[in-house]
């Protein structure tokens, strides 16, 4: 069957899961059988839904009406007291809904959290929250709200004691949080991860990454801040102080106090050379170079 025909059947398809809603209303059919046509109802709107996904290759019109196809089954099941399938159902749309419908996919994932929470299903429930908040960073560019849901979804992976997944949103939070200027959220969130991860034989390679960064942020907002804060990092975590990382913010802090710009540029080029710098760690750079007397604005590089 090709793309049209498939739309076509799709449609019908809606057409007679309605009808079979119309009728499990009616008086005589309500008494018997009306739980039975919405059963065929629920179906009918899952196999429409599945079809408009086959059909334009996921196509803006096939998405949409898959999406509305799914959150119809959704409804359905909630009807039924079917809470997993309804659920599982408003999940569905959302993920029709995505490149379509953005907002209405979060709503559709927002109905899904609802149920899965309610039964007691947070781990479920918090993967979806990650998912709204990529929406949000992908699609609708809305970081703060994206910083709501990763921040929702920690709490709850907390809950049901996922540290690992719990970080990984955790340091989401605190790499949006530094760009907005939130600093003192982001030091916060840097030194709990590095001080979750120091002991763990398998993570700590990873704790001077965080102290790194949370160091960063100190140096930011105060250039005093960042070296009492390094002098706790090394003391807290003394294989820190053997790490490029570290040698690199202590070159950075005094070229900043003898407020030389050269040798700060120098030294960040030093470190690039062997480990290549991400565009969050070249943004906070440039903050601090930016503190350098003389600099000014800066050239808005660090090479």
């Amino acid at each position: 069957m090709d793309n049209a025909g498939k739309e076509r059947e799709a449609v019908q398809l809606m057409a007679e899961a309605e009808k079979r809603v119309k009728a499990s209303h009616s008086f005589l059919r309500g008494l018997f059988g009306g739980n039975t046509r919405i059963e065929e109802a629920c179906e009918m709107y899952t196999r429409a839904a599945n079809m408009f996904k086959m059909a334009k290759n996921w196509s803006v019109s096939s998405s949409s009406a898959a999406g509305n196809a799914f959150c119809q089954a959704a409804k359905l099941h909630m009807q039924l007291q079917s809470k997993h399938d309804s659920a599982t159902s408003f999940v569905d749309a959302g993920n029709a809904y995505k490149k379509a419908d953005p907002q209405e996919a979060i709503n559709c994932l927002n109905a899904a959290i609802d149920i899965y929470t309610d039964m007691g299903r947070f781990t479920i429930a918090a993967k979806h929250h990650i998912t709204i908040a990529e929406i949000y960073e992908t699609e609708l560019v809305d970081i703060e709200k994206a910083i709501a849901h990763y921040e929702q979804s920690a709490d709850y992976y907390k809950g049901e004691e996922s540290n690992s997944s719990a970080n990984k949103c955790l340091l989401k939070v605190a790499a949006y949080a530094a760009q907005l200027e939130q600093y003192q959220k982001a030091i916060e969130i840097y030194e709990q991860v590095g001080a979750n991860t120091m002991d763990n034989p398998l993570l700590k390679y990873s704790a001077k990454d965080y102290f790194f960064k949370a160091a960063l942020c100190h140096f930011i907002v105060d250039e005093l801040n960042a070296k009492l804060a390094l002098e706790k990092y090394e003391e807290m975590f003394p294989a820190f102080t053997d790490s490029r990382e570290c040698k690199l913010l202590k070159k950075l802090l005094e070229a900043h106090e003898e407020q030389n710009s050269e040798a700060y540029t120098e030294a960040v080029k030093e470190f690039d050379s062997i480990s290549r710098l991400d565009q969050w760690l070249t943004t906070m750079l440039l903050r601090i170079k930016k503190s350098i007397q003389g600099d000014g604005e800066g050239d808005g590089d660090l090479k």
